[in-house]
């Protein structure tokens, strides 16, 4: 399969990052600290942002307090971070400012995710503190693709989560979904999945790319 797009909008988690181990234990052991089933929270937390996790499932605590909590949580567990096959190869392949990262991690978790597992962040990108509504609203993606100065369907999403395929099918772009972390079932919003973004290549120039996949099954 060959597609052609100007951008290339990035989740991290799942997508750069297996940060999958962190991630769970980071929820469950939030969700202990708040009598919430570590199981339910877990479910809930995949693919959106913190606080409106915390706001859904604990909405008379104070969320901005408890973000900062469940932030420190998630930023002191770094066993098994790595970054995810191809990632390193592919970011380095790509021109400057033809992609960037839109995450539900906060700002300062994802520096230091991206900064443990040895990828550079790119110079701007779009956290979970500079938008009002995160995934599954298209907020996140549509700033994306303003940051690149392109329009939303000259921009390609990868994402590896249901709210964040919904976010960018929302905003107008094209989306890939890698079956990291749910199944395709779950994905079916996607317009194409992969296995992984290791079998990923991208030709061209700022403005202009080609990437080629072989779609999942």
């Amino acid at each position: 399969m060959k597609i052609a797009a100007h951008g290339i909008l990035f989740d991290m988690d799942g997508i750069l990052v297996s940060s999958l181990g962190s991630v769970e234990r980071s929820w469950a052991k939030w969700g202990n600290m708040r009598g919430v089933d570590g199981a339910k929270a877990i479910l809930t937390a995949h693919g959106k942002r913190a606080i409106e996790t915390i706001r859904l499932l604990r909405p008379d605590l104070n969320d901005r307090e408890e973000l900062a909590v469940v932030e420190q949580i998630e930023i002191d567990d770094t066993e098994g971070l790595q970054a995810l096959p191809g990632v390193p190869e592919l970011l380095g392949a790509l021109p400057p400012g033809s992609w960037t990262v839109c995450t539900s991690a906060t700002e300062r978790l994802a520096r230091v995710r991206m900064e443990h597992v040895g990828l550079r962040p790119p110079q701007t990108f779009i956290t979970a503190d500079m938008v009002e509504r995160g995934k599954p609203d298209p907020e996140p993606y549509l700033r994306g693709a303003r940051l690149l100065g392109f329009a939303p369907e000259q921009c390609l999403v990868v994402e590896d989560a249901p709210a964040g395929v919904a976010a960018g099918k929302a905003a107008g772009c094209v989306v890939l979904a890698t079956l990291f972390s749910h199944s395709a079932e779950q994905l079916a919003g996607a317009d194409w999945r992969v296995n992984s973004l290791e079998g990923l290549r991208v030709t061209g120039s700022a403005g202009g790319l080609e990437i080629s996949f072989e779609p999942a099954p």
